[in-house]
């Protein structure tokens, strides 16, 4: 036998049998379609984007093989049902944010922004690693749904108004747009509280619907043009010291996922989630200053407002806490991490801001 021959025809037939091999492995091989509904238009490229971000990640880890289709609001289902969409199982996953939906319980907010609530830092600590997420899980467990983080804005700005607030006796009677437990609060002190998705709020403003409104920050505000109509532009928005958006997932669709997508798709939301954090801190550092060069008068929140919201905030919970269990099962844990978190945070993280920002403001 000739051995050149033989070893060709060997080393021939050694391909071809790997190549019959493969087509059987990769139809083995699992493969998911999903569909996932936003809350936000994709204009708004920032927030929106946070579920491109997570899709496009996903995606790219698995090969392929998981891959999630994403619509913006309003071309599947609206924006406000989200989330019945996904307990429903008309898509698989929704983008956007728990406060939305406090009609329907109050503690669908407290994972994502309540008044006087958390920073970013401490936000993300609560949820990775203070039983957040796990918390927030349990409460959604009966609507057949798990959460995941997916984007976060930073601390929020206090809104744009028609006029000055000098005092909180320039809130009463006020009508505006502002959502969730937030919207409560300032009902508290006399504001008329209006529940409006982003793309209707500049209508409102301009038609004189609505007094003032609240949106996200410098960059997403100056897309909508609130600062052509209401000059005035306070901060901080103190019931969104630090937004997280989330990824709603049916529960029945997550459960039946292999552990290696469970694992991709946990991390692709986490990387959505940093994203946008990061993102927002570059765009708002130069929306803000392009916003002061339109005319935009910044005003600081009156201090009046800031301590009787603070003890309406509270008082609040409360109440909260007496007649909703589900709040009453996760507020006490997320009240202590609260005022733990910011008894260090005075000690390094203030102490350190606060002088570094004095001095650039002095021009040092």
């Amino acid at each position: 036998m000739d051995r050149r021959n033989f070893l060709t025809r060997g080393a021939l037939a050694g391909a071809a049998s790997v190549t019959l091999a493969a087509p059987a492995v990769a139809q083995s091989q699992e493969t998911v379609r999903w569909r996932l509904t936003s809350g936000f238009p994709n204009n708004l490229d920032t927030i929106y984007g946070g579920a491109v971000v997570m899709s496009e990640m996903l995606s790219a880890m698995t090969g392929g093989r998981f891959q999630i289709q994403v619509f913006q609001a309003g071309e599947l289902v609206p924006g406000a049902q989200a989330l019945d969409a996904v307990q429903a199982n008309t898509v698989e996953i929704a983008h956007t944010c728990g406060y939305y939906f406090t009609g329907k319980n109050p503690t669908f907010a407290i994972g994502s922004a309540i008044p006087f609530g958390l920073n970013s830092r401490l936000q993300n600590a609560w949820l990775y690693h203070g039983g957040g997420n796990e918390a927030y899980d349990n409460f959604l467990a009966p609507y057949g749904i798990v959460a995941k983080p997916g984007g976060a804005s930073g601390t929020q700005m206090g809104g744009w108004y028609r006029k000055e607030i000098n005092s909180l006796a320039d809130l009463r009677g006020l009508k505006m747009r502002i959502a969730g437990v937030a919207g409560e609060v300032m009902s508290r002190l006399g504001v008329v509280p209006q529940q409006l998705p982003g793309g209707d709020i500049y209508p409102a403003l301009e038609r004189g619907t609505i007094d003032a409104a609240e949106w996200v920050g410098p960059y997403d505000d100056e897309r909508l043009g609130f600062y052509q109509i209401a000059p005035y532009y306070y901060y901080p928005a103190f019931w969104e010291g630090a937004l997280t958006m989330h990824f709603f997932i049916n529960k029945a669709q997550y459960d039946a996922l292999s552990d290696e997508f469970k694992a991709a798709l946990d991390t692709a939301c986490k990387a959505a989630n940093i994203n946008m954090q990061a993102m927002y801190d570059v765009k708002n550092k130069d929306a803000i200053r392009s916003l002061v060069g339109k005319g935009a008068q910044l005003r600081p929140m009156p201090q009046d407002v800031m301590q009787a919201a603070y003890k309406t905030t509270f008082e609040l919970y409360s109440e909260y806490s007496e007649r909703f269990p589900e709040w009453a099962a996760i507020y006490p844990g997320w009240k202590t991490f609260r005022d733990q978190g910011f008894e260090w945070f005075r000690v390094a993280e203030y102490s350190y801001d606060s002088y570094v920002y004095a001095a650039q403001a002095a021009g040092q």
